[in-house]
């Protein structure tokens, strides 16, 4: 949600100069309708299911976590069906990229492992 402000220029109650208007500031926020809605819509049938008194009014305190859980479950639910999932050729392929890089990366640590071990080992004489 983003806030805008509004300035308007319109005659105060108070004594100024009549050249000079009084600007007056309303606060407006500008929200998008249709998140507006759902999240109406998720807290009404929250409320209604948990048995809260009149849909108009903000959920009883002890209802709020449970009408947040379930938004969080649906929108998490929605952002998982707009995942473009790899088919299983391709997510074969990255399973044996990976493990060859890690074949890699143990093999190329261990032998700096024993070149540095074999190399103190010189320099403190113990070889």
């Amino acid at each position: 949600m983003a806030k805008v402000t509004r300035i308007k220029a319109s005659d105060s109650s108070r004594k100024e100069v009549e050249s000079e208007p009084a600007i007056v500031r309303k606060k407006v926020t500008v929200a998008d309708k249709k998140s507006e809605k759902s999240k109406k819509k998720t807290v009404r049938k929250a409320t209604k299911k948990l048995g809260a008194e009149k849909s108009g009014k903000k959920p009883f305190i002890l209802i709020r976590p449970v009408v947040y859980l379930f938004r969080y479950l649906g929108d998490s639910w929605k952002e998982l069906r707009q995942v473009r999932w790899p088919n299983r050729k391709a997510t074969w392929k990255m399973v044996l990229a990976v493990i060859i890089y890690t074949i890699l990366f143990v093999t190329i640590i261990t032998l700096l492992d024993m070149l540095f071990a074999w190399l103190f080992n010189l320099i403190l004489g113990k070889g």
